[in-house]
């Protein structure tokens, strides 16, 4: 079976198969179309997650803001595991940092939309740009 057949047919053997080919360095055996794939499609999952615990941070931070009478252990807690989840991501990947701010341009309409569903607030109560900077998202207060 070859390699590009292997990937379709057992997706978990032919990435120990490749990672072997490389530490054996034969290079002329790696399936390069596929890895190549694999390896930008790594790096768009570090920034889908990182997006996703932004809107998920920004939600918690918006609920924080505008019900601040129903503030709650578990909303304190949803916002300190969103931030170390962040942190996590970007202490492996420490270039996504630098994206930081188009990634909360692209996370935050999500959480202000599900921040109205959620509190129950107009959409037109809650800021249309991100009221939080960098600093306020990414460090614990």
């Amino acid at each position: 079976m070859n390699t590009a057949t292997q990937y379709d047919a057992d997706f978990f053997l032919w990435t120990q198969q490749q990672a072997d080919l490389l530490r054996q360095g034969q290079l002329t055996a790696i399936d390069i179309t596929n890895l190549a794939e694999e390896i930008d499609n790594m790096g768009k999952r570090d920034r889908r997650a990182l997006t996703s615990h932004l809107a998920n941070l920004l939600l918690h931070l918006l609920k924080w803001d505008y019900q601040p009478v129903r503030r709650s252990t578990s909303w304190r807690l949803s916002i300190r595991n969103a931030r170390q989840e962040i942190e996590l991501i970007l202490n492996d990947s420490p270039s996504l940092r630098q994206q930081l701010p188009t990634l909360i341009d692209t996370a935050y309409p999500i959480a202000r939309r599900n921040a109205a569903d959620e509190t129950g607030l107009p959409l037109t109560d809650l800021p249309e740009l991100c009221p939080f900077n960098i600093t306020h998202i990414t460090t614990d207060d």
